[in-house]
């Protein structure tokens, strides 16, 4: 039996088609309602804290135009039209990830980021249900975590941005730790663990903590781990089977397509294949380049078919790492009518 894991996701609220995945329940979309955006507050106004009732009730109610212009405050009105959207498009499909598929491929536009973040979260937590490595679900997180990056002797190290800064606020002492910053007494600085072969079984008891080191350089596990990753992402969200492999370097006078896992990456990937000079700062902000290659080429695009996609995945300038799971989806050479509705 495998570990539970992320427990953090709320994968729990959520229920299961017989095919594995997920469908959208009232008691999901009333977790969204306890959001501290969308929470009545002290000075809220009769109208909010009777619209905050009837969605308590039954999160899928319509909201016509004219009782969100009744909201007091036009903070908390335009986080109702936010969120009623979100729901709409979620609630308009048969499945979460369908649901998801539907934003990322019309825009996110107002929706906010975290939402996103955490629906990745949620079916990826789905899609590794009863994995064993460790390694691999500590990948996962880059898909839907920000990270911070630190190369070290040529090892290229990544740690979950917000543990980072939570360490580095109060030196993994709490709010001990806070107070004795504030007061200018110095704390012990960021110390965590690199997952290696012989604490990567710790991963499971600390999934939600988000508080191990992975090393992702070439040709490393925890790269290939991230490969398995991306593989696993486009099968389940696309139904299409595409095999993904680290490469230390692209030679391809025939390069025809191109991916970026993040928006450095896109930039760069972009400017080489369009021929232009990038500087040697720009390029040393890669982390890693991949071969991607469909194990039906006629699921791809007739003009491209049988050829490799190239993707990278680069870190900005101050070293963080914020992958876009989404341009994967949204961005291969699929054929019409390749793409999973």
């Amino acid at each position: 039996m495998t570990a539970d894991f992320w427990l953090s996701s709320g994968h729990h609220l959520l229920d299961r088609t017989p095919e594995g995945r997920l469908e959208v329940t009232d008691d999901f979309l009333r977790a969204y309602l306890a959001r501290p955006e969308i929470r009545p507050v002290e000075e809220s106004c009769a109208a909010e804290l009777a619209l905050h009732r009837s969605l308590i009730a039954d999160p899928r109610a319509e909201v016509p135009p004219e009782r969100l212009a009744a909201l007091g405050d036009p903070d908390a009105r335009e986080n109702y039209e936010v969120w009623l959207g979100f729901r709409d498009t979620l609630a308009a499909h048969s499945t979460l990830e369908e649901g998801y598929l539907a934003l990322v491929r019309s825009g996110t536009g107002r929706v906010p980021a975290l939402f996103i973040d955490q629906l990745v979260h949620l079916i990826l937590r789905t899609m590794l249900d009863g994995c064993a490595d460790p390694t691999r679900v500590r990948a996962a997180e880059l898909l839907f975590r920000p990270q911070r990056v630190n190369i070290q002797d040529g090892a290229v190290l990544v740690a979950d941005e917000e543990t980072v800064d939570q360490r580095t606020r109060d030196g993994g002492f709490g709010s001990l730790g806070r107070l004795l910053s504030e007061n200018g007494t110095a704390v012990r600085g960021v110390d965590l663990d690199v997952m290696t072969e012989a604490n990567a079984g710790l991963y499971w008891e600390r999934s939600d903590r988000f508080d191990m080191v992975l090393e992702v350089g070439f040709p490393k596990p925890g790269l290939d781990a991230l490969c398995r990753v991306l593989e696993q992402w486009v099968r389940h969200m696309l139904g299409v089977g595409v095999r993904i492999h680290p490469v230390q370097r692209i030679r391809d006078e025939r390069w025809v397509w191109h991916v970026g896992l993040d928006g450095e990456a896109t930039a760069i990937m972009n400017a080489l294949y369009g021929g232009e000079e990038v500087d040697e700062a720009d390029m040393a902000r890669v982390l890693a380049l991949f071969r991607l290659e469909f194990d039906d080429p006629a699921a791809m695009l007739p003009r491209v078919a049988g050829r490799p996609v190239y993707m990278a995945m680069a870190m900005t300038g101050d070293r963080k790492l914020r992958l876009k799971p989404q341009n994967l989806l949204v961005n291969l050479p699929l054929a019409e009518g390749g793409r999973r509705p």
